[in-house]
């Protein structure tokens, strides 16, 4: 038996389908598997260690960890697991050991990472635990041999539709179905995975390499159908990266999308928004888009260089006006604090957020500074070698 552990990430009032751990559950055989959402019970240390105790057949635990909130109850939770269960495997895979493997392998409580896309790294990883074999031969696994860490060839990886769908009766549903700006019975999806860009900050980059591979239209609108028939969904967050590359995929999937009469939500670029045409926009609209969240990361062209964001904050500027005309709300997603010159870079930033808003002032402005965060490779901000992380 297998336990799925998605530790905390949110407030309960705030919990959404823990779709990374029913990624995983959807490749394995419905009776071999339980999902464990930190999200949903108090202490998921006790409800994990309660179903080793009543069931001989646990023996690995995978676990989904993310930078921040995740990171900090994975971190306990897996620890006294190892102490009072040496002989179950503990599997760590998403963002955060995707990034760091070896970092995550120095801990004694981790027996094995799975990097990047986990469906098919996982399910080998199972067969070869429990019926013999190398773990040399398994792309994309990061593992321990001989007191010394091992980084298998990366995996090359699929997209959506190489998979079954989310298996939605393996959690309580319902509870995951809670109100928000979009709707009172809002759910999530994402229809993508990857991104196709180089921008030199991002984690999903460096997970990813810059590649993504969407969901087929029919696909993703069978789903939401299912979501509003099954349990009444009518608004959707979707977690795409990056929700839009071509239009002819866009328009195809609004057009399916607006017989459903759902309000959703969706991150893009702006550079990819700006090139479609009004009546790619206008089926947007019509498909209920309320609100998209971009990153415009600076308003100054200088540090966009820096970052290889490949984008100029006139297009920035444009996005907003644009927006404006088809009544969608745009969220501009800034940086402050640069490190090359911070002070300038907040003084033209929030100027130019001024800007933004006489041109659009139902913009929203999400505000994060900037965070040294080592990468694989180079990290952003010129930061290596300037001080030690832990």
């Amino acid at each position: 038996m297998i336990i799925l552990y998605n530790p905390r990430a949110t407030a309960p009032t705030a919990r959404r389908f823990p779709l990374s751990v029913m990624a995983i559950g959807a490749v394995l055989d419905d009776d071999t598997y339980t999902i464990v959402d930190g999200n949903a019970c108090d202490d998921p240390y006790q409800v994990i260690a309660d179903l080793i105790r009543s069931d001989a057949s646990v023996d690995i635990v995978g676990v989904t960890v993310m930078p921040g909130p995740q990171l900090q109850q994975a971190v306990p939770v897996c620890r006294r697991l190892k102490a009072e269960f040496p002989h179950v495997t503990i599997v760590w895979g998403g963002y955060f050991p995707s990034l760091y493997p070896d970092a995550v392998l120095r801990a004694e409580y981790v027996d094995f990472v799975v990097r990047g896309q986990g469906e098919e790294t996982f399910t080998e990883l199972l067969t070869v635990c429990r019926t013999g074999g190398s773990f040399a031969g398994i792309p994309g696994l990061s593992f321990k041999e001989n007191g010394n860490i091992r980084h298998n060839p990366e995996r090359v990886w699929k997209g959506p539709d190489a998979f079954p769908v989310y298996p939605y009766h393996k959690i309580d549903a319902p509870r995951y179905i809670l109100p928000s700006f979009l709707g009172d019975r809002t759910a999530v999806h994402q229809a993508s995975i990857g991104c196709p860009f180089k921008c030199n900050f991002c984690g999903v980059i460096t997970a990813y390499g810059s590649r993504e591979k969407m969901e087929s239209p029919e696909r993703t609108a069978g789903t939401l159908h299912f979501l509003k028939e099954r349990y009444g969904v009518n608004a959707i967050q979707f977690y795409d990266n990056n929700f839009f590359l071509g239009e002819a995929h866009t328009a195809e999937l609004c057009e399916r999308m607006i017989p459903l009469g759902m309000n959703w939500w969706c991150e893009a670029r702006i550079d990819a928004l700006l090139r479609y045409s009004d009546a790619t926009w206008r089926k947007i609209r019509d498909s209920g888009c309320r609100m998209v969240f971009t990153g415009a990361e600076s308003g100054s062209d200088w540090v966009l260089r820096q970052m290889s964001k490949h984008l100029t904050t006139a297009q920035t500027l444009e996005l907003a006006e644009r927006a404006r005309r088809w009544g969608i709300i745009p969220e501009f997603s800034f940086i402050l604090g640069n490190p090359n010159d911070p002070e300038r870079d907040i003084r033209e930033t929030i100027a130019f957020i001024r800007r933004l808003k006489t041109i659009n002032p139902d913009c929203e402005i999400i505000i994060y500074h900037y965070t040294p965060t080592p990468q694989r490779n180079k990290s952003y901000g010129g930061i290596d070698g300037r001080f030690e992380f832990p």
